[in-house]
């Protein structure tokens, strides 16, 4: 249970039995966000801002209020004082005896610390990253997978149903752009004089899978019809391609429960039925021989083309099937867009769409992260020292290690430009915080290899023995992850993780430096079992952190 949680129900309580009691007057309060951690110790654990909201209904001040709110919390678990403050708080501090107790609570809880069920099993998709399948991706996507993939993880602990989602674009221009470009780069194998396309793809890469596909496929598209050829080539090209980013995705720690075709839209009727749909509405006119949606009426800054002249459909049209198919088929009940920056125009465009479907427009979204610049030391690095190209997400993988990427483009709110120092990520030392978090990980695991190779068996430790404030603190701090998964899961912010692992960090490695953990004095066997429940309880917590985060727990560093 999340401990504010506890908190703002007492202080409720105790609003509700001041006013039945008379000491209060009657004020409307809908509950809920007044109960905060304060930033200085003294202050205690929580405090309620309440009494400040309510002043000015009840017309009395705000350090009177918190009196009489004071009055009716009573200090029992898992608080041990009640206490006001000027202006007008109520502060509370948490039991020392109670704190001890959660050790014992978070090692039973095990990998499962931290659940909470704010989601109550609500359905919600998350999709993200869902590149062209037209060449690799590149180190800018990283940010967005990570992303993506380390909110479907809280979200699954804060009680959602999470489905992970990438949508492949293998429909539309941009894939009869590939399909040409792959057959000339296939062709030129063979000596044809064979030119790429203007709007085609240039890169390297193509020449590496028309390679490929040569090997696989012999000459057997050389005296097909260009048409044909274009068409069966490409399905090789778009299979291999989406192979090749399912193995980058992997490299980042990252799975998704579906791949999702653009094309299926097509072959299932979901583009023209949610065309009637918006015909229906009279959200749909002709302009100039296009096919506009009416958006601007609904909120977005201007019309959009939903089909061009040509008859083909425009990003915005298979978007809206997309979203469609999302809503009403697979009736997510919430979905999450993680985007690139080249989508911030995106967004009023699909609050009016679901607008028009009569779907909440809370229940839709969109999650944007900037752009990252890629640094050694001062030096920015723009290109591949491989290719020449845009560093890829792979090159990025085998420099700095899936962790450090993970840890560094979580670590920062998706929607601030950020610069990744290739050369901090790297240094073991306590300037990189992935290294700080991991080797405090690691040293509670060399503790327990002591503990078992001296025989001692700790099950039987007394918690109550944990009276040092250092050890205290650290209590404090582990017992604050299912609060972090809650706000997380409301806010969609998910730096709030990494930011919470290292203050994790921050607290043990004081601790392990002011209380030996395994002492060498058999009269001390006692306090030496209570520490080695603590120290395992914060392994738990550093293990659920970084698995949450995609990360792995080193045993040894």
């Amino acid at each position: 249970m999340i401990i504010r949680d506890q908190i703002e129900r007492v202080v409720s309580a105790a609003l509700h039995e001041a006013q039945a009691s008379g000491a209060l007057p009657p004020a409307h309060w809908e509950g809920g966000g007044s109960v905060e951690r304060p930033q200085k110790a003294e202050h205690g654990d929580f405090a309620s801002s309440l009494p400040l909201r309510l002043a000015r209904q009840m017309r009395m001040s705000p350090m009177a209020i918190a009196e009489r709110i004071a009055e009716q919390a009573p200090a029992r678990e898992p608080v041990s004082r009640v206490w006001t403050a000027p202006p007008g708080f109520v502060n509370f501090e948490l039991d020392r005896g109670w704190l001890a107790s959660q050790v014992d609570a978070i090692r039973e809880a095990g990998a499962g610390f931290g659940e909470i069920e704010a989601g109550d099993g609500v359905r919600a998709q998350v999709e993200f990253v869902s590149v062209n399948p037209t060449g690799p991706v590149h180190a800018g996507h990283a940010r967005g997978a990570v992303v993506g993939s380390a909110l479907a993880n809280i979200l699954e602990a804060a009680g959602f149903d999470v489905q992970r989602e990438y949508y492949v674009n293998d429909a539309g221009s941009q894939m009869e752009a590939f399909n040409v470009s792959l057959l000339a780069r296939y062709l030129q194998l063979f000596g044809v004089d064979a030119e790429i396309p203007e709007d085609g793809y240039q890169g390297s890469y193509m020449a590496d899978l028309a390679e490929e596909i040569r090997q696989e496929v012999g000459d057997e598209f050389v005296s097909m019809a260009a048409e044909s050829a274009a068409a069966r080539i490409g399905e090789i090209g778009l299979r291999r391609m989406i192979e090749m980013i399912r193995e980058d995705m992997r490299s980042l720690n990252v799975e998704y429960d579906r791949w999702f075709s653009e094309r299926s839209l097509f072959d299932g009727g979901q583009y023209h039925r949610v065309l009637d749909l918006l015909r229906e509405g009279e959200l749909l006119v002709e302009r100039g021989g296009a096919t506009w949606f009416l958006s601007s009426a609904l909120g977005d800054d201007e019309d959009k083309v939903i089909v061009r002249k040509t008859g083909a459909p425009t990003y915005f049209a298979t978007d809206v099937a997309y979203h469609y198919n999302k809503f009403f088929e697979r009736e997510f009940d919430r979905v999450i867009d993680v985007l690139g920056a080249d989508h911030q125009g995106h967004v009023r465009f699909m609050k009016a769409f679901t607008s028009a479907l009569n779907v909440d427009a809370d229940r839709l979204d969109l999650l944007i992260y900037q752009l990252v610049t890629l640094k050694r030391g001062s030096e920015t690095v723009r290109l591949s020292k491989r290719t020449g190209n845009i560093v890829t997400l792979r090159e990025l993988v085998e420099e700095i290690g899936p962790d450090a990427c993970r840890f560094f483009f979580l670590s920062k709110a998706p929607g601030s430009q950020m610069d990744l120092d290739l050369e901090l990520a790297k240094r073991e030392s306590e300037d990189n915080p992935v290294f700080y978090i991991q080797y405090a990980h690691a040293r509670i695991a060399g503790i327990l290899r002591e503990a078992r190779e001296r025989g001692i068996d700790f099950e039987d430790g007394g918690v109550s023995l944990l009276t040092h404030d250092a050890e205290l603190e650290l209590i404090r701090r582990m017992t604050q992850l299912p609060e972090v998964i809650g706000m997380i899961a409301e806010s969609l912010e998910p730096q709030a993780l990494p930011h919470y692992a290292l203050d994790l960090a921050k607290s043990f490695h004081p601790f392990y430096q002011q209380c030996r953990v395994v002492s060498q004095d058999p009269n001390d066997l006692a306090l030496t079992k209570a520490r080695l429940k603590l120290v395992d309880a914060v392994r738990v917590v550093f293990a659920r952190c970084l698995s949450l985060m995609g990360m792995s727990a080193p045993e040894r560093m």
